[in-house]
C-alpha cells in the first residue's frame, strides 16, 4: 500500500549570518492512508515546517516527502491535499457560499458539483445560518469552519490540518471531531498538529512527536502511551527526558 505521505530523512535548515538553524533533522515519518495522524511538539520542534515542506512551500535541504507517492516538488501531488493554516483567513467581503464558489471555481469544478460540494459542506460546518452574512462580520471560531470548508472544496484525499480546532468552543470543536471522523470513515487521511492533547486523544489512530527538529516517538496511540497514563503526560515527560536527544545541531 503506497502511503498517504512518505517521508525519508528530511532535513530543513535555514541560513543567517550568525549560522544554520536545523528546522528540521533527518525526519523520516511515513502515514498510511485512512487514518487519522496526531503531529505533536512544542513550540518551534518543526511541525510547520514539515507541513510547508508537504505543501510545496518550502524546499528541503536534503531526504526526500511523497504525497502518495509522488514528490511533493510535482504541483500534480498537491491535487489531492486539502489545507487549514493556523491562522486562516479570508476575503472578509464575500460571504461564506461565495467564498466556497470562489474555491471550487479555482479548482475548476463543474457548476453542478460547485453547488452540490458547498451547501454539503455548508451543512457539515455548521454555518447554514451564516452562509449568506459576509465573512467581515464572522467571528473567530467562524472562520476557522468556513476556511475548513474551503480546504474540502475540492474533496481531497489527504487533509492536513495546523490547529484545527483553534478559536473554537467546545460545541464547535464536536463538529470539526465529528468532520474528521466522517472523513476517516469515507477513506480519508486526516494529518493534523494540534496543541490540543485532549483533542489527539480522542480521535488520533496514531502520532508523532517532535522536538527540535527531531522524532521522539512515533506509534499508534493506544500502543506507546503506557497504561494509567494519559497523552498530557506521556507528551511531557517524552519531550522533557529527551530534550538532550534532540538537541539542535
Amino acid at each position: 500500500m503506497i502511503p498517504a505521505i512518505d517521508i525519508e530523512k528530511l532535513s530543513v535548515a535555514f541560513q543567517s549570518k550568525t549560522g544554520a538553524t536545523h528546522a528540521l533533522q533527518e525526519l523520516t515519518l511515513s502515514v498510511s492512508p485512512g487514518i487519522v495522524f496526531g503531529f505533536l511538539g512544542p513550540n518551534g520542534a518543526g511541525k510547520t515546517t514539515t507541513i510547508h515542506v508537504l505543501l510545496g512551500f518550502q524546499a528541503a535541504t536534503s531526504g526526500t516527502a511523497k504525497i502518495f507517492g509522488q514528490s511533493v516538488t510535482d504541483a500534480v501531488a498537491r491535487h489531492r491535499i486539502g489545507y487549514l493554516s493556523e491562522n486562516p483567513d479570508a476575503y472578509s467581503f464575500l460571504t461564506g457560499r461565495e467564498l466556497l464558489t470562489m474555491a471550487g471555481n479555482l479548482f475548476g469544478l463543474p457548476p453542478s458539483e460547485i453547488k452540490r460540494r458547498v451547501n454539503v459542506l455548508i451543512l457539515e460546518t455548521g454555518l447554514s445560518f451564516a452562509a449568506d452574512r459576509r465573512i467581515a462580520s464572522y467571528s473567530r471560531g467562524m472562520r476557522q469552519r468556513i476556511c475548513m470548508a474551503q480546504a474540502l472544496i475540492n474533496d481531497p484525499d489527504l487533509l492536513i490540518l495546523d490547529e484545527p480546532t483553534g478559536g473554537l468552543d467546545p460545541l464547535g470543536r464536536l463538529e470539526v471531531r465529528t468532520l474528521i471522523t466522517s472523513l476517516k470513515e469515507r477513506g480519508k487521511t486526516v494529518f493534523f498538529s494540534s496543541h490540543e492533547l485532549s483533542e489527539v486523544e480522542l480521535i488520533c489512530d496514531r502520532i508523532a512527536i517532535l522536538a527540535n527538529g527531531r522524532l521522539l516517538a512515533e506509534g499508534p496511540l493506544g500502543s506507546i502511551v503506557p497504561a494509567g497514563e494519559n497523552l498530557e503526560r506521556f507528551f511531557t515527560n517524552t519531550v522533557t527526558r529527551r530534550t538532550d536527544l534532540a538537541a539542535p545541531l
